[in-house]
């Protein structure tokens, strides 16, 4: 009797469907679940198309590239373009702006939603937690031309900031064509486009938190402060920690639309990054070879820092992306 029942329960693993799926071969497996598959081919194609096949364009970086000669047809000069890089007097200034913009991004503006996030947790009322969320998320969806556009209306010489000053009996200021005022506009504007939309997965961490702890606190006597400080932050500490490592990597890598759109011959002291720089070496001067290397040379920058970030957040036992 003892016999039989082992027979049965063998016969049981074997027939359940992890072992099935794992004994047959691969046609057997497309075929089972090849609706899968088809729901993420779309989206790996379109990562090769757009990502990884134009990495083939990268050789240029280490030739003399010619429209009429092609990838393979131009001739190699090796490390030429990234020593001419180095040796241009203007690549310090750009990575320093680069650098600068980046760093006062990510200190400034990195933990803005963290606290809206907090804030709109808090309310208890819906309508309005719904309200202040959709009017956070807006200027997300706004084009940077129009932003920028809007920038320029309101601070321009005859813009509504500017009366207001002459009406108080002040000077008008000239933000877009004085270099102390571009950091702060650029700063201070991507703060009030990306706050909202920002915030969206710090309020999934907060609502994946057991609302039992919430209870518990405030049957033990904790106010508002404490329970933010003992529950809330602790509950998306996780989900901090990965966007963190994500938005550091973005130290070196602003954004050229804005940048552009923002910057003049007036502030390139403090304006021209390192992609405004590739745009005007690279199609205006048409020197492609020399602005595929600063590109690389900018990739490569932005991986190390990536994964220097990774490595500490791992020393430190906390979350990391791998």
């Amino acid at each position: 009797m003892n016999d039989k029942l082992k027979e049965n329960r063998a016969a049981a693993v074997l027939t359940s469907p992890l072992e099935r799926r794992r004994g047959v071969g691969w046609l057997r497996e497309l075929r089972l679940s090849g609706h899968l598959y088809l729901m993420v081919l779309p989206g790996v194609l379109g990562f090769l198309l757009f990502n990884y096949i134009p990495m083939y364009g990268i050789i240029i970086a280490f030739k003399q590239y010619d429209l009429i000669l092609g990838f393979d047809g131009s001739p190699w000069v090796g490390l030429k373009h990234f020593q001419s890089f180095f040796a241009d007097p203007y690549a310090v200034r750009v990575v320093k702006n680069t650098l600068l913009l980046g760093l006062y991004s990510l200190l400034f503006g990195f933990w803005p939603p963290i606290l809206l996030a907090l804030l709109l947790n808090e309310l208890t009322s819906k309508w309005w937690k719904k309200f202040f969320q959709s009017v956070s998320y807006l200027p997300h969806f706004i084009a940077m031309v129009v932003v920028v556009g809007m920038m320029m209306e309101l601070l321009g010489a005859n813009g509504p900031v500017n009366l207001l000053l002459g009406s108080l009996g002040m000077e008008p200021i000239a933000f877009f064509n004085e270099s102390s005022y571009f950091r702060t506009l650029f700063v201070g504007s991507g703060i009030w486009q990306g706050i909202g939309w920002g915030s969206i997965l710090y309020l999934a961490a907060l609502t994946g938190i057991d609302p039992e702890l919430y209870e518990a606190s405030y049957m033990d006597g904790a106010n508002r402060f404490r329970r933010i400080w003992h529950i809330s932050l602790p509950g998306m500490l996780p989900t901090i920690t990965i966007l963190f490592i994500l938005h550091a990597s973005d130290v070196i890598n602003v954004g050229f639309e804005k940048a552009y759109l923002m910057s003049n011959p007036a502030i390139y002291e403090v304006g021209d990054v390192i992609q405004t720089y590739v745009y005007r070496r690279g199609i205006i001067d048409r020197n492609f070879s020399y602005a595929t290397a600063v590109g690389l040379l900018n990739s490569v920058a932005a991986f190390l820092i990536l994964y220097v970030t990774n490595r500490a957040s791992r020393a430190m036992k906390q979350n990391s992306l791998w």
